[in-house]
């Protein structure tokens, strides 16, 4: 099982190294930004291309947090769909193995049926060089991944855009945020999806069913131990951790989990 973490976008290959990492997922461009994606590396994306496949590093593309395609607010939900097209084919350019993207939400007083044939409608335009990951949520009434349930009806969404090739990328803190039980998640998702793509392992610093979007070093927060390795183990799949810190903190996370599971 490769492991690894979020990393800086100005060096990805020495970032992982640090930390002992074999993933690296960065961001193209400011997180909370509407601009459009960068490449800082060196060269730009063709030069990081060949790095990451010269050091045997998959690339992990995390999409701007602003995001938001379901939204019913076309001010909103427009800018996201142009944004996240530019993001995915940036991602496609540097070899990315997928790029991750939130769920989104809508409105306290929208209809949630709303925002996944949003999601829908944006699929079936979306071109898609790389593997499109959408990822569980912690909290929000409007939220479009938060749950199992909502998860389901989100893949109804995914399946009536003939959007097969889309993934999942299952987060362990939003899942403990959201009130899902990790014992059996695994099993759940992919009843629903058919796949996890992509494991955010972090641990919570707030209580089960908090809602709270609040990451914690692993063995630090509340989730147990044995809850958060099983959803690895079940998954057996890369995992990228999202934890507090940064090369001295997140090393210790990996080697946490290295540990643990052989």
């Amino acid at each position: 099982m490769r492991i690894g973490s979020h990393v800086d976008a100005e060096d990805p290959i020495a970032g992982a190294k640090a930390r002992g990492a074999d993933v690296a997922q960065i961001f193209l461009g400011a997180p909370q930004a509407w601009k459009d994606p960068e490449v800082l590396y060196p060269g730009g994306a063709q030069a990081l291309r060949e790095a990451a496949a010269a050091a045997d590093l998959p690339l992990v593309v995390h999409a701007p947090y602003r995001i938001n395609v379901a939204s019913t607010n076309n001010r909103i939900r427009i800018p996201s769909r142009t944004l996240l097209q530019k993001q995915v084919d940036a991602a496609a350019e540097i070899g990315a193995i997928g790029i991750v993207v939130h769920g989104g939400h809508v409105g306290a007083d929208d209809d949630l049926e709303v925002g996944f044939d949003n999601w829908r409608k944006c699929l079936e335009k979306l071109e898609r060089p790389t593997t499109v990951l959408i990822e569980n949520t912690a909290g929000g009434d409007g939220a479009m991944a938060r749950g199992v349930d909502r998860i389901a009806a989100l893949w109804e969404a995914v399946r009536a855009a003939g959007a097969e090739d889309v993934g999942f990328c299952l987060d362990t803190c939003h899942a403990w945020a959201s009130g899902e039980p990790l014992a059996g998640l695994v099993g759940r998702i992919t009843a629903v999806t058919g796949r996890v793509d992509l494991v955010h392992v972090n641990d919570s610093r707030d209580e089960f069913g908090s809602s709270a979007d609040r990451h914690a070093n692993l063995g630090q927060g509340h989730i147990p131990e044995e809850d958060l390795l099983a959803v690895l183990r079940d998954a057996n799949v890369p995992a990228v951790v999202e934890t507090p810190g940064a090369q001295t903190e997140q090393g210790i996370d990996i080697a946490w989990l290295h540990e643990r599971l052989g």
